[in-house]
């Protein structure tokens, strides 16, 4: 075994060493998989559902390749985290090939150790949501194209690398939208603007490439369009330009907040960055012009998701690795050895020490409570969440229908948050068949309705629901104040409910 594949080798092994340590982070795992988990329920792979819901936030190459993960193993938590992880494999691998081809052997062992160092891709290629996958898909989509502009025209090998980029592409679209296609297609026409390389621009559009990006990313779009008429307004026009430009969205934050993120996230080696203004910019070279490559990657996308108010961390894993580039450039022309060595020590330390305090403070509730579902569940049992809808229990619990969802499903309450809530009134506009988000005054009449009911909520429901403390209380969890409770139909309670008297004790 070469050298060079064993330290891949061992970067994607570290990459998934501890992926299954820690519980789902809630919601954002908990989502993620439990729409994986109802594909793999429902047997079908082409709609994404939340809760039985059509879903449309994002498309669905997550998914697939999540379902096709549990399909297989159906409960362990590597499964659950396979596509960031190859997320995480695709953008590190693709540095590692690029780097040896045009700077050297050495460089590039250097760059893949720091990059899979870093805290923020360590946890990236590890976390059950959609940025590692695209941010892989993105960054290897850009090296490609770039690998195949620095080969002369009639290079071996350039047309098999413009398929792969094409391809990759269609991937990233397939990942999480149209990001996949313009963020890369904004970083290489800045680039070539840069290098006033016009020609090797109009190169790059390849008719081949063209076709073979919509035959792999068109299909899926087409289906759900002809299945719903409302599904490219939804997907394009909501999910995509309103939330761009729109200030209603979740989790605002002011404009420095990436570049807080990757300095803080990126530690130890963006202290490297403070060496890169020694770096040779100028010049025809290739060394130069990579380097420039890099310097326009990291600002554009760095700009690019900087503007809009609603920021999440995850959304600038594509910056990753041209940061790291310049960064482990900066590091080596310093010729600092022991330095860097400290470097790599100091930031596996800090992914140890941050994955212990992580898994010390996770959210084991709706782990818990799924877990007590899964083993006492029976058939025609239902599932009532209170109040809330816990993302993680249709997984965690292995459900096979529905949960019942109550709440105050006004327009007016559910447009006033970017929550759950509004997330399961947008699915629910799809499917107007549905007959399970349903009221507070709903809850006793589908608790008579079947045969044991569970009911999952908060432990200071007793206002809305005084009768649920004649319920028997399956299990509480303190530290998050989440409780189940149980309906049977031999509990004094189902009688008194479905009379329509419970008592008031």
């Amino acid at each position: 075994m070469t050298r060079d594949r064993a330290l891949l080798i061992f970067a994607f092994v570290w990459l998934a060493a501890t992926a299954w340590l820690r519980p789902l982070a809630l919601p954002d795992e908990g989502r993620y998989v439990s729409v994986a988990w109802e594909m793999v329920r429902s047997h079908d792979w082409l709609m994404p559902t939340l809760d039985g819901l059509p879903y449309f936030h994002k498309p669905p190459l997550f998914y697939w390749i999540t379902a096709a993960a549990l399909s297989v193993t159906d409960s362990t938590l590597l499964a659950t985290r396979l596509a960031p992880w190859l997320g995480g494999c695709l953008a590190s691998a693709s540095l590692f090939l690029f780097v040896r081809r045009w700077v050297n052997r050495d460089v590039a062992q250097a760059m893949l150790v720091a990059l899979v160092t870093t805290p923020l891709f360590y946890f990236g290629s590890q976390f059950a949501n959609l940025d590692m996958l695209v941010g892989g898909c993105i960054t290897a989509t850009i090296l490609a194209f770039a690998h195949a502009a620095l080969l002369e025209p009639q290079a071996p090998g350039r047309k098999s690398t413009l398929l792969a980029a094409y391809a990759l592409c269609a991937l990233g679209v397939l990942a999480k939208g149209l990001i996949g296609i313009v963020l890369p297609g904004m970083v290489l026409f800045l680039w070539l603007v840069w290098e006033r390389r016009w020609m090797t621009m109009l190169r790059l559009l390849w008719l081949p490439g063209i076709v073979l990006f919509f035959v792999i990313a068109a299909p899926w779009f087409v289906l759900m369009q002809e299945r719903f008429a409302d599904f490219s307004h939804y997907f394009f026009v909501v999910q995509h330009f309103q939330r761009y430009a729109q200030t209603t969205f979740n989790n605002p934050q002011p404009f420095p907040f990436y570049f807080v993120v990757l300095a803080v996230f990126g530690l130890p080696w963006t202290l490297w960055l403070l060496a890169a203004r020694k770096l040779q910019w100028k010049g025809a070279g290739n060394d130069a012009s990579q380097r420039r490559l890099m310097l326009v990657w990291l600002a554009s996308i760095l700009l690019f998701f900087s503007l809009p108010k609603s920021k999440l961390v995850g959304y600038i894993f594509p910056v990753v690795a041209p940061m790291l580039y310049i960064a482990v450039d900066a590091a080596i022309a310093s010729g600092r050895r022991k330095l860097w060595l400290a470097s790599v020590a100091a930031a596996v330390l800090v992914c140890l020490v941050a994955l212990v305090t992580i898994d010390v403070k996770a959210d084991r509730s709706q782990a818990a409570i799924g877990r007590i579902l899964r083993e006492r569940m029976q058939p025609g049992d239902t599932v009532i969440a209170l109040d809330e809808y816990r993302f993680a229990i249709p997984f965690e619990a292995r459900l096979a229908k529905p949960m019942l969802v109550s709440a105050d499903w006004t327009p007016s309450e559910v447009q006033k948050h970017d929550n759950w809530r509004k997330e399961l009134a947008d699915a629910a506009a799809f499917e107007p068949k549905q007959d399970w988000l349903i009221t507070d005054a709903q809850v006793p009449q589908r608790v008579c309705a079947s045969s044991t009911a569970w009911l999952i909520g908060s432990e200071d429901l007793a206002k809305k629901f005084a009768w649920l403390a004649q319920a028997e209380k399956v299990v509480a969890t303190p530290q998050h104040h989440i409780g189940l409770w149980r309906v049977d139909a031999k509990s004094p309670l189902r009688s008194a409910l479905c009379r329509g008297k419970p008592s008031a004790s």
